[in-house]
């Protein structure tokens, strides 16, 4: 039996969402909205402190490799741990299908939280970038795998000119090159392969040593505990992106602390 391509999934049902929020906003109309709006916290330089490792707190319900993770989803009350904690910087899910998120959690976050935000999704239009400044957006991030070299470089030259900083994803060699021919300041090797959804932390060792020492470099997936904190800060990763270890925690607060030996 052939292996479902979750990925195909995801982007298919994506396409579709596009499509109506295109019907209900159109591209015109959601760029004079984006007039006059706040300027954008520093994501970038919260993730890049000089010998630290900073911790990116994910909020998500569900994913489609553990379905629900959190029962009761608090958006406010996690929000609110993850400010208590003092985290760098929150990434807020917002695909709605498969991982029960939603555009409107951004602001619903900002209002509670000073840290900037990272917007969770898969961005395949131009659209989605003005989009995600006009939901509150302070970044964004870019899946290697879903966008090709010109699109890469359309959506981080939108990005540039409104001030949204961006992680551009990599999970393997082939991508990591293709990221590394362009100018791409953060870079995130994500452990989780999306079409399999397998994690495998050596994806994380076998590409980080290919990564010239002036990027900053987010890992992503599969980090659990203080142990693994601390390998990824020895090898000299910027920051870390950990979301189901804490969405499972009873104490959101006291996890952080665990985790990040704080």
């Amino acid at each position: 039996m052939a292996k479902v391509d979750i990925l195909k999934e995801i982007v298919l049902k994506k396409k579709e969402r596009i499509i109506l929020a295109q019907q209900q906003l159109c591209l015109e109309d959601l760029k004079a909205k984006l007039v006059g709006l706040p300027l954008t916290r520093p994501f970038k330089e919260v993730i890049s402190k000089p010998r630290q490792i900073s911790l990116i707190a994910e909020i998500k319900q569900a994913s489609p490799s553990r379905g629900i993770i959190r029962q009761n989803f608090n958006l406010q009350e996690i929000a609110q741990a993850y400010s208590d904690a003092g985290v760098q910087a929150v990434s807020v899910l917002t695909e709605e299908d498969l991982f029960g998120g939603n555009p409107a959690y951004i602001l619903e976050v900002k209002n509670i939280i000073s840290a900037p935000i990272l917007r969770k999704d898969f961005i395949l239009e131009a659209y989605q970038v003005y989009e995600s400044r006009y939901l509150g957006a302070d970044a964004i991030l870019l899946i290697a795998d879903l966008l090709t070299k010109d699109k890469l470089v359309e959506f981080m030259q939108i990005a540039d000119s409104l001030g949204l900083d961006y992680i551009v994803e990599v999970h393997d060699e082939k991508e990591l090159k293709k990221v590394l021919t362009l100018k791409v300041p953060v870079i995130g090797i994500n452990n989780r392969n999306l079409r399999t959804l397998e994690v495998d932390f050596k994806t994380t060792e076998k590409l980080f040593t290919l990564i010239p020492r002036d990027k900053i470099v987010v890992v992503e997936s599969g980090i659990r505990n203080a142990q693994d904190v601390l390998f990824l800060k020895i090898l000299g990763a910027s920051s870390v992106l950990i979301g189901t270890a804490f969405m499972e925690a009873i104490d959101i607060k006291r996890k952080v602390e665990e985790v990040m030996g704080w």
